[in-house]
């Protein structure tokens, strides 16, 4: 296994050729170091295939080496690979692209799917809208990634699959809950993963892994046909990426309204593709270290935030020191709730009580807690998202952007986060989450759009996220500003020590 510090020199010998990224082009069984694979992004990879440089199934080979050597040492996999991949248009934008989904969905068709736990065990009767769409783009869909159980962490280390480990140093860890597809699009496995986000799980895993990781505005993804609003509105399913234009076409090819949703997002002007490089004008930027609830960020992490607005300072945007103003008891009043329907509802649809012995403390815990659960306590979780959604939407009547830590620290050491702690109630464990993440879960009982980007750095060379959120429905501007700190700021020449393609 790969240490921290050391390279990962995993090699392969492709059965026809590979296009190198220099130019050359290695002769059939000549031995060919997986960087060239990892060396191409989404779009990348889609250009070569329908330039005929190479073909969809050549990659797809690649992909799986890359996907067997990195899982080896990251632990990012729920399931063996897919044998064959789940069905794809081999026409469509992204099609021939590797590609992973989440072990909560988006359901496909014939898929077992386990959220991360023992007690769990569901084979998936149709496929959902986005998974509808996910295979229309022609996304190769390989495999099934780790989550912690029940998805409500900010660790992917569950009983059921044992940590999955950071990239950066395997010490640490991924973040959640999309913490596998994370792990494994950061080690160069695939340029795309699935991810969803209730409460900072597409960012979080973003920052601790050195991606990009864009949570969509509420209703601008499908969440059908077996759910009208997950969550309450407070979750949706994207992915993280290691670039912005990657993260724009993917987000082409899955927004948009489906039949029957109760609610959607106002349509883009334009793709979100060409967004990337546009002129954005100049914003009202506001910057904040400090979270909701009220916990501060580490000095190295707050410096992240503020080098990011100096950065965007320079490029002519008006950046000032401001936060929405959302105490504790209005977060900590919405989010307690909806986390224990979160974790209960899928165990009470299936109609029966799950065996203590199968699920982790704070899910029985959860359990505990739903027959409690008055419908007066939910109105008053519904009455703190109001409150939460007017304020924010008032302060984005003032500011354009707000810049923020993603996390409050660099990657925690593996066990930071003990979701099998009998001595946790959802109370108590939704605060240890809000003190390592204190910045995202605003931005899902609100609803706007907001993006993490690895533009910091520790002192020990792990990656740290900063976020940037926008007002209701503006990704389009989310990309324009994204792409132009990738310029500014650029992160690409950065790989993590166990990499598919070394150092």
């Amino acid at each position: 296994m790969t240490r921290r510090g050391e390279e990962s020199t995993l090699v392969m010998t492709p059965e026809r050729r590979w296009p190198g990224r220099g130019g050359t082009v290695c002769d059939e069984g000549d031995e060919v170091e997986l960087r060239e694979y990892a060396g191409y992004d989404a779009v990348g990879l889609r250009g070569l295939i329908a330039a005929g440089e190479i073909s969809a199934g050549e990659v797809e080979e690649v992909a799986r080496r890359a996907l067997e050597a990195a899982d080896a040492e990251l632990n990012g996999l729920a399931l063996p690979p897919f044998t064959p991949a789940l069905d794809h248009d081999p026409g469509g934008a992204l099609a021939g692209v590797p590609f992973l989904i989440k072990d909560n969905g988006p359901m496909a068709e014939g898929t077992p799917f386990f959220c991360g736990s023992r007690a769990v065990r569901a084979v998936a009767g149709h496929d959902t809208d986005l998974m509808r769409r996910l295979r229309s783009a022609g996304l190769v869909t390989l495999g099934l990634t780790t989550v912690p159980e029940m998805m409500i962490s900010f660790s992917t280390e569950s009983v059921l699959y044992g940590p999955t480990r950071n990239p950066w140093d395997l010490a640490r860890g991924v973040g959640g809950s999309s913490g596998g597809s994370a792990a494994l699009v950061a080690a160069g496995a695939v340029p795309l993963a699935h991810g969803s986000d209730g409460a900072g799980s597409i960012r979080i895993p973003a920052s601790c892994c050195g991606l990009v990781g864009l949570k969509p505005s509420r209703g601008r993804v499908p969440c059908g046909p077996d759910v009208g609003e997950p969550l309450f509105g407070i979750s949706i399913e994207s992915g993280l990426s290691r670039t912005v234009r990657d993260t724009a076409h993917y987000l082409d090819a899955i927004q948009g309204p489906a039949p029957g949703d109760k609610y959607t997002a106002p349509p883009p002007a334009r793709p979100y593709a060409e967004e990337v490089g546009a002129d954005p004008g100049r914003l009202r930027v506001a910057v904040a270290t400090r979270g909701w609830p009220d916990v501060a960020a580490d000095p190295e992490v707050a410096a992240a935030a503020v080098q990011t607005g100096l950065a965007l300072e320079k490029l002519g945007h008006v950046v000032g020191e401001a936060g929405p103003e959302v105490g504790a008891e209005t977060m900590m009043s919405a989010m307690v709730p909806f986390a224990i329907v979160a974790v209960a509802a899928p165990l009470l649809t299936a109609l029966r009580a799950p065996d203590p012995a199968k699920v982790e403390a704070v899910t029985r815990r959860a359990f505990a807690e739903a027959g409690e659960l008055s419908a007066y306590r939910l109105l008053g979780a519904f009455d703190a998202q109001n409150r939460a959604g007017r304020t924010v939407g008032a302060f984005f009547g003032e500011y354009d952007l707000l810049v923020t830590p993603t996390l409050a620290r660099p990657p925690a050491p593996h066990g930071t986060l003990r979701y099998d702690d009998p001595g946790h109630t959802v109370a108590t464990w939704l605060e240890s989450l809000f003190d390592y993440g204190p910045f995202t879960a605003l931005f899902n009982l609100t609803g706007e759009p907001a993006i993490s980007l690895p533009l910091g750095w520790s002192e020990d060379g792990l990656p740290i996220g900063v976020q940037i959120v926008a007002p209701y429905g503006r990704e389009d501007l989310l990309v324009r500003v994204a792409s132009q700190l990738e310029e500014a700021m650029p992160w690409a020449g950065r790989t993590p020590a166990v990499h598919v393609g070394g150092r």
